[in-house]
């Protein structure tokens, strides 16, 4: 086991990827150990240690000191009773550059990986992305946003097509989002995800050459 004092391989100017499954484990573990040495519980049995601890694992990764290497870290957190507002789950939301939700009720429906748009946030994308591409992502999460927030409305059939042109766009075009970002194991290889989504939006089949 790790300690947060031992020098990963990084400081010998190796790129290291960090895999932590999950970071909910080790707040429960720095939980027991500083409630048994007598601290206080203040949020949801979390006692003040835990939050301090938690940027010291989280912020190891990144970039070195000039000349070293640097640590890509993926972080697991399990979210207790589905509740995003959980001190752990908030605490590490608001340290690293940005998380993919994933959501239980989107893997009941068979759609693999099971990755919540509306929740999901990357801090690093908007700077990477060429502003037609920013563009895109922006319209295709408003229609998603739009077909998710009158789903209820839709089933209890209190809409009719053609009243709101928006949300007909959202209707059509909602599901070949999310088919598109479907994916299997024997599945062809995403080069270029916008070029498939433009394609599934034409509802064309993306042809794959040998």
């Amino acid at each position: 086991m790790f300690s947060l004092n031992t020098p990963f391989r990084r400081d010998l100017g190796e790129s290291v990827l960090l895999i932590v499954d999950s970071v909910t484990r080790f707040a429960h573990a720095a939980r027991d150990v500083a409630l048994a040495a007598g601290e206080p519980a203040v949020a949801r049995g979390y006692a003040p240690s835990v939050f301090s601890d938690l940027p010291r694992l989280l912020e190891r990764a990144g970039p070195g000191v000039e000349g070293s290497g640097s640590i890509t870290g993926v972080f697991s957190v399990l979210v207790d009773g589905d509740d995003h507002n959980d001190p752990v789950a908030d605490a590490i939301r608001g340290t690293l550059d940005g998380h993919i939700v994933l959501d239980r009720a989107i893997a009941d429906e068979g759609r693999y990986p099971a990755v919540n748009i509306l929740s999901s946030v990357s801090r690093m994308a908007n700077p990477l992305w060429r502003p037609e591409q920013r563009k895109v992502v922006q319209n295709l999460r408003s229609l998603i946003a739009r077909f998710e927030e009158t789903r209820e409305l839709r089933l209890m059939g209190g809409y009719t097509a053609g009243a709101d042109p928006v949300l007909d766009k959202a209707i059509k075009s909602a599901p070949r989002i999310y088919e598109a970002m479907n994916q299997t194991m024997d599945g062809p290889r995403c080069d270029d995800p916008f070029i498939d989504l433009a394609a599934a939006l034409r509802n064309e089949s993306k042809t794959v050459e040998a």
